[in-house]
């Protein structure tokens, strides 16, 4: 089901609560509204959707797919400067991300998985996460 992006800071107010094997209903909306705004979008924190879980979409590529309750367990020592851009914030920030990072997850069928994303992909994730724990970007 697409739902409706909510706009705003204070929707990044609260740190999001870890998801549950029952919320993997609101992973498929994420991947729905995702694909629905395809065309401006490339990551999609649970909050955005009015969901304050632990859950993030993201487009690499051709293909989507859901993080739920991801956690970085490593890291690149290189950082740099990304201008990034946010459906419920108006204009671009700065922030500093990672060159890659290994995150632990849970994907849609809520089956653990580990894996290393680098470049474009691990900015967006980066930046969702950074929306589970209320930060902005």
């Amino acid at each position: 089901m697409v739902r409706e992006i909510k706009k705003g800071i204070e929707i990044f107010s609260e740190k999001a609560l870890p998801a549950e094997r029952g919320d993997v209903k609101y992973a498929k909306d994420l991947l729905d509204t995702l694909k629905a705004n395809s065309d401006i979008c490339v990551g999609m924190a649970a909050n955005m959707i009015g969901v304050n879980k632990r859950i993030a979409a993201v487009s690499s590529g051709k293909s989507s797919f859901v993080l739920i309750n991801p956690v970085i367990t490593a890291h690149s020592e290189e950082t740099y400067q990304a201008s990034e851009g946010c459906l419920s914030l108006e204009g671009k920030r700065y922030a500093e991300r990672y060159e890659w990072i290994c995150v632990e997850y849970y994907d849609i069928k809520f089956k653990k998985q580990k894996q290393k994303f680098s470049g474009f992909t691990a900015q967006i994730i980066q930046h969702e996460m950074n929306h589970f724990d209320g930060k902005v970007i």
